[in-house]
């Protein structure tokens, strides 16, 4: 059985910041560990995490 649970946040804005702010870096790294997957066609997560 599957429970889904929402959660709303209300951040003040320093912290509304710092998570935008957050979310931008790990987008990034996302992407950049992305790109290196599809250049050495390594997808397996073990795998590409040696290679990252």
């Amino acid at each position: 059985m599957r429970f889904v649970v929402q959660v709303r946040l209300f951040p003040t804005p320093a912290q509304e910041a710092a998570l935008a702010d957050t979310l931008r870096l790990c987008n990034q790294a996302a992407n950049l560990v992305s790109r290196i997957a599809w250049e050495t066609k390594v997808f397996r997560n073990y795998d590409l995490r040696l290679h990252t």
